[in-house]
């Protein structure tokens, strides 16, 4: 693996973060205009409401991607051509998303996003794996840092972007620029990402490919998978309560906006003095500190009387997210076995996939109970988590 570094980052990881970038643009920007699309496209099978054909195709797209995520771990650790597994799947999701500006009825739109998700898939796993080798453990909290920092600018990026190119130029153009800004992630990864190189022998010699490996559930990959549910959970679970916040708040829809991004804000800001920090005093210190504010915060937002305080308690989420994250992918790294990173990894990054794609069913689920409930199960979610983790999952820095 090349060691040539840009600005003092090894450009394996910067090629790795764009490419994230990349896809987090492409896909986060079609979050804007795929409401708008559904609503114009004719069902023949699902006769649903517009709000629910639209959850369907989001929860649809996360979970395919949470779920295919160990196999196609494993799948990239047997074969140990990681870039290739990237690359497939940059171009999966590129492909599929030219295709959503062709779709004619929501059947077909609702292929495409499945196609997204395979391809976020196995962009994912392999990419995730291939971190672990071209960072030092040393420096992999800072890395990993960077690696879902400029994930975060994605999706901070996309929803505006998305929104601007839907009012000036349509549906299409929409699509095609967020496979463009996925085609620039893949064509990064191809100037300037080599694939560890492995003896043939050794792959030939080590445990056979299963779709199921009893391996990823040693309780601290388990653990940490839990922790990254948790998070991504509490603080997704606003996304489906948009026009209840506004009511409650008497607030616009800009304004719930600004406090919807606060959180992806405050998660840049913190997310590398969180990754310095976590190379020196440690990851799971950091993970517990993170899970014990998400914990204290998300009850909070069932409470907020003004924009303000709404604004405020998703800046808390942020900074929470910003110790959980990143230390928990770089955890796993450390602790993942030689030849089964992808698989074993991916179970971390798999559990982040389902909170995301969950936070908001559970949301819409719960609320008509009462408004606050949610938000208490993400709090009690994120709180069960703490013990989970200190009891759990060891730590892999020492103090310096």
């Amino acid at each position: 693996m090349s060691e040539q570094r840009i600005l003092g980052v090894n450009r394996a990881v910067v090629a790795l973060s764009v490419a994230r970038l990349g896809d987090a643009v492409g896909n986060s920007l079609l979050i804007v205009v795929i409401p708008l699309y559904v609503a114009k496209l004719p069902t023949s099978l699902l006769t649903l409401s517009v709000p629910v054909r639209t959850g369907v195709l989001i929860s649809a797209f996360g979970i395919v991607n949470a779920l295919l995520q160990p196999i196609a771990g494993g799948l990239s650790d047997r074969s140990g051509r990681r870039k290739l597994f990237i690359q497939v799947g940059l171009g999966l999701m590129a492909v599929s998303t030219i295709l959503c500006a062709w779709a004619n009825t929501f059947t077909a739109l609702l292929l495409f996003r499945i196609l997204q998700g395979i391809g976020v898939a196995l962009t994912i796993a392999a990419s995730i794996s291939l971190m672990a080798f071209v960072t030092e453990k040393r420096t992999r909290g800072s890395s990993m840092g960077l690696y879902t920092a400029l994930r975060m600018v994605g999706f901070a990026v996309g929803p505006v972007l998305g929104g601007f190119l839907y009012d000036r130029f349509g549906f299409a153009v929409s699509f095609y620029a967020g496979a463009v800004f996925i085609l620039l992630g893949w064509t990064m990864v191809q100037l300037w990402v080599h694939d560890v190189s492995r003896e043939a022998a050794a792959r030939e010699e080590g445990p056979e490919l299963r779709l199921f490996d009893s391996d990823l559930l040693r309780p601290e990959l388990v653990s940490l998978a839990f922790a990254t549910f948790a998070m991504a959970a509490a603080f997704s679970m606003v996304a489906t309560l948009e026009n209840e916040f506004n009511a409650r708040l008497h607030q616009t829809a800009l304004a719930f906006g600004i406090g919807f991004s606060a959180m992806t804000a405050s998660r840049l800001i913190f997310q590398f003095p969180a990754g310095w920090f976590s190379d020196r005093a440690g990851r799971k210190v950091l993970i517990l500190v993170g899970l014990g504010l998400m914990a204290a915060a998300t009850p909070v937002l069932g409470l907020v009387r003004t924009p303000l305080s709404f604004t405020g308690i998703r800046v808390l989420q942020g900074i929470a997210s910003a110790g959980i994250a990143a230390r928990a992918f770089a955890l796993a790294a450390d602790l993942a076995a030689a030849g089964r990173e992808g698989q074993q990894m991916s179970l971390v990054t798999m559990g982040f996939g389902l909170g995301i794609a969950l936070g908001p069913l559970i949301a819409g689920l719960l609320s008509p109970a009462f408004f606050e409930l949610p938000f208490i199960v993400g709090g009690l979610l994120s709180l069960v988590s703490v013990w989970v983790v200190y009891r759990y999952v060891p730590e892999t820095v020492e103090s310096r």
